[in-house]
């Protein structure tokens, strides 16, 4: 196509222009539209995550401002003071949030995405610093979960692993692309590696009752009172480059209508009624453990299982594909088909009827 740049939208359009059938290359087009559609729920979709995270965290923090001990061994209950609810600390944040949705020079949040990294790494050796300390006996904890909880897990899984949006980015921003293929299973590995391990011993710290964040399940004590904070820090600096995906889409679109001098304000106007779309959202689901599973089962598996491989054999299908490869296609696809599908209702359903159980919670306990 002698194009320097494709993102994912732009591979999609051209890829179904490559399709055998007219009618698919007459539609191309719908194919970004249905990208740029999915990409923008599963950024705001992230964001809302962020809303629930920093207001669980930080109503947590100041009801056992009380309680916070020195003594950073023994994870005691203590008597938390009673606060606000934590739709009013979403509340709280959201001015701070609509202003940093303003900055929109990707080298200043880049800034913001080291402080976050550094906060997160120091929260993240200092979370595996406890979890690792006197594990306590796993015999009496169940060894597999209800298979209610799968289609949940799905999602969760999904929403952790997906970041299929910056893939095309990354490549070509790189000055050798031929190695990113290598650095994206150094990279997917280190992760995997992360999600098991945490998941595995923060399951074998704190027991079937474990909170859909681990954060809200360390000691309140100064340390790991401060490693709360920290996190959040991580997670509110996050928010602006997990918006900036989102607003790089709907944003022209918008302000492309409207006359020059009105930009700049139609502009802000758009990125603060995104920023407050997902706070009520938030607001309206304030149980982390749902809203990952149903961003998950609902957009992502769209952009990381279903698209890619239907991709593929729509572009290829007249080279001569092998019939294993769109045999492997097509059973990647309807596996995500099927966990789109069964996660999405689990999901609905668990926020309609919400079950008075803490299954549900255990399916997200490695979320950090």
């Amino acid at each position: 196509m002698n194009k320097p740049f494709l993102d994912y939208g732009d591979t999609v359009m051209y890829g179904l222009e490559c399709s055998p059938s007219s009618w698919i290359r007459s539609h191309s087009h719908w194919g970004r539209h249905i990208v740029d559609f999915f990409l923008i729920v599963t950024q705001l979709g992230f964001c809302c995550v962020y809303f629930v995270f920093l207001a669980d965290n930080f109503k947590q923090v100041i009801e056992a401002a009380n309680g916070t001990t020195t003594n950073c061994h023994n994870n005691e209950t203590v008597v938390l003071m009673p606060t606000m609810d934590s739709r009013l600390y979403m509340l709280a944040f959201l001015p701070f949030l609509v202003l940093l949705s303003f900055i929109r020079n990707l080298r200043i949040l880049s800034i913001f995405s080291l402080l976050a990294n550094v906060t997160m790494l120091v929260s993240l050796v200092t979370i595996y610093q406890f979890i690792l300390q006197r594990i306590p006996d796993p015999h009496h904890l169940p060894l597999v979960a209800s298979w209610k909880t799968y289609p949940l897990f799905f999602g969760t899984a999904v929403f952790a692993f997906e970041g299929i949006g910056v893939v095309l980015p990354l490549e070509n921003k790189m000055k050798n692309s031929q190695k990113f293929p290598c650095i994206l299973y150094l990279g997917m590995t280190i992760v995997t590696v992360l999600y098991i391990s945490l998941g595995s011993l923060g399951y074998l710290q704190f027991g079937a009752a474990i909170k859909a964040s681990i954060t809200l399940n360390l000691p309140n004590c100064w340390l790991y009172q401060t490693v709360k904070l920290l996190y959040s820090i991580g997670i509110f600096f996050t928010y602006a480059l997990q918006f900036y995906v989102a607003a790089e889409i709907m944003v022209p679109v918008i302000v492309s209508r409207v006359p020059e001098h009105c930009t700049l304000l139609v502009d802000l106007c758009v990125r603060t009624a995104m920023v407050c779309i997902t706070c009520v959202l938030a607001i309206l689901i304030p149980r982390l453990d749902l809203v990952l599973s149903l961003v998950g089962s609902m957009s992502s598996s769209a952009l990381a299982l279903i698209i890619p491989p239907l991709l593929e054999v729509t572009t290829f299908y007249e080279e001569g594909l092998s019939p294993l490869t769109i045999a492997k296609d097509v059973l990647i696809s309807i596996f995500g088909f099927v966990g789109f599908v069964v996660g999405t209702y689990e999901s609905l359903c668990e926020l309609i009827f919400p079950s008075h159980s803490n299954t549900s919670t255990n399916s997200t306990s490695a979320f950090i």
